[in-house]
């Protein structure tokens, strides 16, 4: 299986009104790393996954709509909990809008929450 991997951030504002998560449950900042790591089993005719260039631009316009926003006034995540796997999730899905005819295989998108804790969501598009 090749891959190939690119790294961005978002810096947004959200709260998790849940009881499980502790302090969290407050208005906070968050700044995550974002990695979108598109692989396939073969490379094609130009003998890569993807052009790297397009693969930036696909991320930067996935992550465009979240970047210094705060989660919790935005329509499409209204009552949910924004958690770390969510946002991977909606990354996931708007990179994935952008792939036809550019890539074709399995997307892994991972947000990085500190240094110690990452979450992924990694599917097929």
């Amino acid at each position: 299986m090749y891959s190939v991997k690119i790294r961005s951030h978002i810096m947004i504002a959200h709260s998790l009104p849940h009881p499980g998560f502790g302090p969290a449950q407050q208005m906070h900042g968050a700044t995550y790393v974002v990695d979108a790591t598109f692989s396939a089993p073969r490379l094609n005719e130009m003998n890569i996954v993807i052009d790297i260039d397009k693969a930036t631009r696909m991320l930067d316009e996935a992550l465009a709509p979240l970047r210094y926003k705060n989660l919790d006034e935005l329509p499409e995540f209204k009552g949910k909990l924004t958690t770390t796997e969510l946002l991977a999730a909606h990354i996931h899905n708007a990179v994935s809008t952008a792939c036809p005819g550019i890539f074709a295989g399995i997307l892994k998108i991972t947000l990085g929450e500190s240094h110690v804790a990452w979450a992924a969501y990694e599917n097929a598009v």
